[in-house]
C-alpha cells in the first residue's frame, strides 16, 4: 500500500459502498473498504432466503472476492464506532484508527419500531442474513409446532402469520408465505392442513406499495388476494406480545409476526454530528458531500437528497448511483475542480406479488401479471454479483416454478425461547 497516495475510506460494502470502491479502480488512491460483515448482499432477493426459496450463497459473495483483482483495494471486517472530523479519521471497534483524505459512509439502514423497541422480540425484521435465517426457522417451525399441538385454538395460533407493512418487503413476504402454505406443504403433513393457514398483511396507510400509482396498488392487493392474503389496510398496530397482534381493539392471536413496516438509517449519521431527517438520514449538499466538510460524502440509504420535490429513494439502483457518482466527485476534488451535483436517474419500481405476478411502474408505462414477473426476474438476476449466482439463482427458481419446491427448508439453530 502506498503511504503517499490519497486514503479513501468508505464504511459500508452494500451498494453503494461496493460500487463506489470499484469505481476507483483504475486510480492512484488507496481504498480501504470497512464492513462488520464480510460479503456484499444482494438485499432485494433477500425475503427469498427467509422463505427458504434460495441459499444465501445464491444472493451473497465475498468482498475479498468481489475485489479480488483491484489492487488499489483492502477489506477490512471491522466495526466503525466513531468519526473524527477534526484529525480525520475514523475509529473502529477493535480501538484501532483509520485515517483517511477522503470519506464515504454508506451503512445503510435498520430496523425501526416507532419507539416500541419491545416488539423486536416478537416481530423480527429483514436487513441481514441473519435476519434471514431466524425467519426462516420461525416460519418452518411454526408449522412444526401446529402438528405436534393438539388444542385447537393453539393449533390456529401457529397457523396464523402476521405481516406488518405493505411496502415491497412485505408484499413479497406475503405472496411468497401464501405460496408456501397453498403448494409447496400441501401434502407434508398429516394432522394439519397448511392450505388453512392464513396470512394477514397489515398496512396502517390507505393502500399497500404507496410508492406506486394507485391503480398498481390497487392491482397488487388483487392478486394478494387471489393468492389468499388477507390484506388490512388504514388500520394501525396497536400492540405486538408473544399472543399475536392487536389491532385497535381486535386481538389477531399469531405466533409468527414479520416486521416490514419501517427502517431507520445507520446510527453513523448521527455520528457525523451534521443535521438530520426525521429517519437519521443525513442531509447531503447536491453533490452528496456533508455540510461544512467537502471530504465526507454520505450515499445510500443513509443520504436524505429531494430531487425535483421528491426525495430519492433508498432502492439498490439510487444507492448504486450514489455510490458511483462519489467516485467522481472525488476524481474532481482530487484534480482541484469542483465536485459534479448528483442526479438520480429513475429507471422504474418493481415489486413481485407471488408466482407470475408483479407490477412494474415506469410512470408513463406501467405492467403487471405474468409479463411484470418475467421482467422482474430477468432484471433482478441481472443486477446479480457474479455469473454463478445468475445461474444458481435462475436454475432455482426454474425449480421451483416447475414442482412448487423450495429446496432450502432445512430448520438450523437453536430453537427460539418464545417457542
Amino acid at each position: 500500500m502506498d503511504a503517499t497516495a490519497p486514503q479513501i475510506i468508505i464504511v459500508g460494502g452494500g451498494f453503494a459502498g461496493l460500487w463506489a470502491t470499484r469505481a476507483r479502480a483504475a486510480t492512484a488512491a488507496q481504498v480501504t473498504l470497512v464492513d462488520r460483515s464480510n460479503h456484499h448482499l444482494f438485499q432485494p432477493l433477500l425475503y427469498q432466503v427467509a422463505t427458504a426459496g434460495l441459499s444465501a450463497p445464491d444472493i451473497a459473495a465475498p468482498l475479498r472476492n468481489i475485489l479480488r483483482r483491484q489492487g488499489n483495494a483492502t477489506v477490512l471486517m471491522a466495526e466503525v464506532v466513531a468519526i473524527d472530523k477534526a484529525s480525520r479519521q475514523v475509529r473502529l471497534a477493535d480501538g484501532h484508527a483509520l485515517d483517511y483524505d477522503f470519506l464515504l459512509v454508506a451503512s445503510g439502514a435498520h430496523h425501526a419500531y416507532f419507539g416500541h423497541d419491545d416488539w423486536a422480540a416478537h416481530a423480527p425484521g429483514l436487513k441481514t442474513l441473519d435476519d434471514a435465517f431466524a425467519i426462516r426457522r420461525k416460519l418452518l417451525l411454526a408449522f412444526e409446532r401446529a402438528e405436534l399441538e393438539a388444542d385447537p385454538r393453539a393449533r390456529r395460533a401457529w397457523l396464523n402469520f402476521v405481516i406488518v407493512g405493505g411496502g415491497p418487503t412485505g408484499v413479497e413476504l406475503a405472496g411468497t408465505l401464501a405460496e408456501i402454505a397453498r403448494h409447496t406443504l400441501k401434502r407434508e403433513f398429516r394432522r394439519i392442513d397448511p392450505t388453512s393457514a392464513r396470512v394477514i398483511l397489515v398496512e396502517a396507510g390507505p393502500r399497500l406499495l404507496s410508492t406506486f400509482p394507485e391503480n398498481l396498488s390497487d392491482n397488487a392487493r388483487r392478486q394478494l388476494q387471489r393468492l389468499g392474503v388477507e390484506v388490512r389496510s388504514g388500520v394501525a398496530v396497536s400492540r405486538i406480545d408473544s399472543e399475536g397482534v392487536v389491532l385497535g381493539e381486535e386481538l389477531l392471536p399469531a405466533r409468527t409476526v414479520l416486521w416490514a413496516a419501517g427502517v431507520a438509517a445507520s446510527r453513523l449519521g448521527a455520528a457525523l454530528g451534521v443535521p438530520l431527517d426525521r429517519a437519521g438520514r443525513v442531509l447531503v449538499q447536491p453533490d452528496l458531500s456533508v455540510p461544512g466538510h467537502p471530504e465526507i460524502f454520505v450515499a445510500g440509504d443513509l443520504a436524505a437528497i429531494v430531487q425535483d420535490g421528491k426525495p430519492v429513494p433508498g432502492v439498490a439502483p439510487a444507492a448504486k448511483q450514489m455510490g458511483t457518482h462519489v467516485a467522481r466527485a472525488i476524481r474532481a476534488r482530487l484534480a482541484g475542480k469542483p465536485a459534479p451535483v448528483f442526479r438520480y436517474r429513475d429507471y422504474g419500481n418493481l415489486a413481485t406479488i407471488g408466482r407470475m405476478a408483479a407490477v412494474v411502474d415506469f410512470g408513463r408505462l406501467q405492467i403487471t401479471g405474468l409479463f411484470a414477473w418475467w421482467f422482474w426476474l430477468i432484471a433482478h438476476v441481472f443486477f446479480l454479483i457474479g455469473f454463478r449466482n445468475r445461474i444458481l439463482v435462475l436454475v432455482n427458481w426454474a425449480w421451483s416454478y416447475w414442482t412448487y419446491q423450495r429446496h432450502a427448508r432445512i430448520v438450523i439453530g437453536e430453537e427460539p425461547d418464545d417457542q
